[in-house]
């Protein structure tokens, strides 16, 4: 495996931890409006992400970083020309951790109710335009002669990339549900059990159509998975988590149905990544570019080499921070705030 490919690997492996991670408290985000009755529930719900929701995005950052230092033209391509839907990003993101941070700054239910309602929306968009660029990647997008984007933020809109977003939101739903149903006891979580157990069905439902969806968008989709059949092990990873999630869920597992969720984000994005390689922001048909990919959008071999090893050592600075985290707030959460 030369430089180029094992770029790709790290790229396809941050965004998948972004995923895995972030999307838990993402979920938690979008649901806690309904789990939780009152505010001093939907601040239990807040309570279980609050000491790991900052960290969990720093694996965007890190997927973001890899992409300029790496595959730059990529990361031109897809910052100039989806800079409308980037910059609502930036101000979800930035409205998710004000919400966080201001809500129990006043003791008055009416200010609780408004950031609740902010924390709860910013949170679900994040979901949905997530799964929209997704969609817009593997259908590919229009490029020009030189590789550059052009198009509009309504032709991202297309029917399959918001099939995508849907999906997103429903499976980062149900993966911030099992989160609850695993950080949580009393009333909150037989609540979040109930959405696992609906959620589970609506997931597997969009998925299906999703993959169908993709054989008609991309039909040379499953290209890869002919000439490596290794990788259809990706596939495979992800159906064995939503059989172990509905399998743990079933027998009051939450820990397992936790990490069955986990699984099944994180085998769907492979099968994605294996699917795309070595194609990183592929071209719609008719462009007049035949597409990025890993060698005709990569920075020189020798620089790449340098920045994998400095990149390596602090991506594992990071992830033994975290793993500290998680180990010293593991457990049932606490009330800390209303």
């Amino acid at each position: 495996m030369v430089i180029h490919e094992l770029w790709f690997v790290v790229l396809a492996f941050m965004l998948t931890g972004y995923a895995v991670l972030d999307g838990f408290d993402l979920g938690v985000g979008a649901l806690h409006l309904f789990v939780g009755r009152n505010a001093s529930e939907r601040g239990r719900a807040i309570d279980t992400i609050g000491p790991v929701w900052n960290g969990n995005e720093v694996w965007l950052l890190a997927a973001g970083g890899s992409m300029v230092v790496a595959f730059p033209a990529v990361y031109a391509a897809s910052f100039s020309g989806f800079y409308l839907a980037l910059m609502v990003v930036l101000w979800l993101l930035l409205l998710r951790g004000i919400s966080i941070e201001f809500r129990h700054q006043v003791d008055s239910p009416l200010w609780h109710e408004v950031w609740d309602v902010v924390f709860c929306g910013a949170s679900a968009l994040l979901a949905v335009l997530f799964g929209v660029a997704v969609g817009n990647v593997l259908r590919g997008v229009p490029l020009d002669a030189r590789g550059e984007f052009q198009g509009s933020f309504a032709l991202m809109l297309n029917p399959f990339a918001v099939l995508g977003g849907v999906l997103s939101l429903a499976t980062l739903s149900l993966h911030g549900a099992a989160w609850l149903a695993h950080k949580t006891d009393g009333q909150l979580q037989p609540r979040a059990r109930r959405l696992v157990g609906w959620m589970w069905w609506v997931v597997l439902a969009l998925l299906a159509a999703m993959v169908a969806a993709s054989f008609v968008v991309r039909p040379d989709f499953t290209t890869n998975f002919t000439r490596w059949p290794v990788l259809l092990a990706f596939p495979l990873i992800g159906l064995g988590g939503a059989a172990y999630l509905r399998r743990a869920w079933a027998r009051h597992d939450n820990r397992g149905a936790f990490l069955g969720s986990a699984t099944l984000i994180a085998g769907t994005l492979a099968s994605a990544a294996a699917g795309l390689f070595p194609h990183l922001l592929p071209a719609l048909p008719g462009s007049s570019h035949p597409g990025l990919d890993i060698y005709n959008a990569s920075s020189p071999a020798g620089s790449m080499r340098i920045a994998l090893g400095i990149y390596l050592f602090g991506m594992t600075l990071v992830t033994v921070y975290l793993v500290n985290i998680y180990r010293i707030w593991k457990g049932k959460s606490q009330q800390y705030y209303i």
